[in-house]
């Protein structure tokens, strides 16, 4: 295990989260919240005293960069910008409490959305800002950033990408990573520039359109109302979010090939088609089942497509207490918390790519029982699945449900209802943010206890990097010297 280039790294990465304090900081300036001054240049000043002590103390060593290295960059990264990234809250003592301020900002940062916060608009603006941009930055990924950003990164990067990339497999855009990571961030922060252009234009104001977009693009849902998105009461806002929602939800790899003129190949998409497929049928579902609810049909098909597309993308914003709606239409929701969007993009979940894989199989082995004799190949996106893809789906799908079983036998210790224990875990497993019962639209995750909070921000980050990252960095074979 090279620990020097591990240590090394983690400070480059832990400086960048100080430059990245810079702008909350900006933001309460500009407001004037000078209360806010001292928690933020404090937290500024600790991240540079210790990565400056990492990157000068600790020499790197180039000699070995493998698989190993890039699981324990990934995972040792999340958990420390998540420690020092809660340092404002408890600084300023907007959140005094660290369990409450860590589990604030692992939201944050895997794009959860999730609060223990009761009455969000008496925060702070800065501090409003560092949640949603936090979103901004982990719903891409902090490592790609750093990836596409920072000098003299090595060349086999491509282990980091893959630690922290959502989806069942990664690949390169052009045959440099460090362009790969540039690209992918210029479509980024396009989508979300313009998203603020449009709210603006709905006249939303400016600060609010600004870290609305940052939720939105981070598909993580952090809000600075307490009524989310329905206390701005405008039909033009949920359009415009509802639409953006999807498209962070889509694979990022698609806007690259409209970007350079092959935008035909949106629609050989198979994922894609899984994923719009899914979207409609779920709409359908839900604007029906609930149209005894509302006064028209137009506005159950508002609600409903907002809904659905904030679940399904696991950004969590909210228009409507969705927990009052029947059970038909609250369990569709829960199986979009499961599925989540497509490979490659900012959300959680599962993903689109291995729900299909694993129907795919499943199918494959009725068709096998039926025909013994018949060799049948399962092909995804026009192309044969290899085994090892099939595994490693497999291997995933058995790993979410013990770790979704396992957490919510955990967190029953605070002796709350069974919906929401068990929602809470599949909320935070997938980054998504509501739930159903105590902790639906309209309620927060304060109800836990300390013990739970810590528990269910180890899920979250579990949940962000895929699961495998943060397995592998409690194993013993891990920290072997071999």
């Amino acid at each position: 295990m090279n620990y020097r280039l591990i240590f090394h790294t983690l400070g480059k990465i832990l400086l960048v989260e100080a430059g990245l304090l810079l702008l909350p900081l900006l933001v309460s300036i500009i407001y004037q919240e000078r209360s806010l001054y001292f928690p933020f240049i404090i937290s500024i000043l600790i991240l540079v005293l210790i990565s400056s002590m990492l990157i000068f103390f600790i020499k790197k060593d180039n000699s070995s960069f493998f698989a190993k290295e890039g699981f324990m960059i990934v995972s040792l990264s999340w958990i420390f910008i998540s420690l020092f990234g809660c340092l404002p809250f408890i600084i300023s003592k907007e959140i005094p409490n660290f369990f409450d301020a860590f589990f604030e900002t692992v939201s944050g940062f895997t794009t959860t959305g999730s609060t223990i916060l009761s009455d969000i608009e008496s925060i702070s603006k800065g501090l409003l800002f560092w949640r949603s941009f936090s979103h901004w930055i982990g719903g891409m990924g902090i490592l790609v950033f750093v990836l596409a950003f920072l000098p003299n990164i090595d060349p086999r990067s491509m282990y980091i990408l893959k630690a922290e990339s959502p989806g069942p497999q990664v690949g390169k855009l052009v045959s440099k990573i460090k362009i790969t990571a540039r690209i992918l961030y210029g479509i980024y922060l396009f989508l979300t520039l313009l998203q603020i252009l449009l709210l603006v234009v709905g006249d939303m104001p400016l600060f609010d359109s600004v870290v609305n977009a940052l939720a939105t693009a981070g598909t993580g849902g952090f809000s600075i109302k307490n009524n989310s998105i329905a206390a701005y009461n405008s039909i033009y806002s949920e359009i415009i979010i509802t639409i953006f929602m999807f498209l962070f939800a889509i694979n990022f790899n698609l806007f690259y090939f409209i970007l350079i003129g092959q935008g035909k190949r949106l629609f050989e998409n198979e994922e894609l088609r899984w994923y719009l497929g899914i979207i409609v049928f779920a709409i359908l579902i839900i604007t029906l089942n609930t149209l005894s609810t509302f006064n028209n049909m137009n506005e159950a098909l508002r609600y409903s497509s907002f809904q659905v597309a904030s679940i399904i993308s696991t950004t969590g914003f909210s228009t409507i207490d969705f927990n009052s709606w029947p059970e038909l239409s609250k369990w569709t929701l829960v199986i979009l918390m499961l599925t989540g969007g497509c490979a490659g993009a900012t959300c959680g979940g599962i993903k689109i790519s291995r729900i299909a894989i694993l129907s795919k199989t499943v199918l494959s082995e009725i068709r096998n029982a039926l025909h013994p004799h018949q060799i049948t190949t399962i092909r995804f996106e026009g192309k044969k699945v290899d085994n090892h893809v099939i595994k490693g789906v497999a291997a995933f799908i058995i790993a979410y449900f013990f770790i979704l079983i396992i957490g919510t036998l955990v967190i029953s210790v605070d002796n709350l209802d069974s919906v929401t224990n068990f929602t809470a875990v599949i909320s935070c497993l997938n980054n998504i943010g509501p739930g159903l019962s105590s902790i639906g639209p309209l309620g927060n995750f304060s109800i836990f206890s300390n013990f739970s909070k810590f528990f269910l921000s180890l899920i979250m980050l579990t949940g962000r990097l895929e699961i495998f990252p943060m397995l592998i960095l409690f194993s013993p074979k891990l920290w072997r010297k071999y």
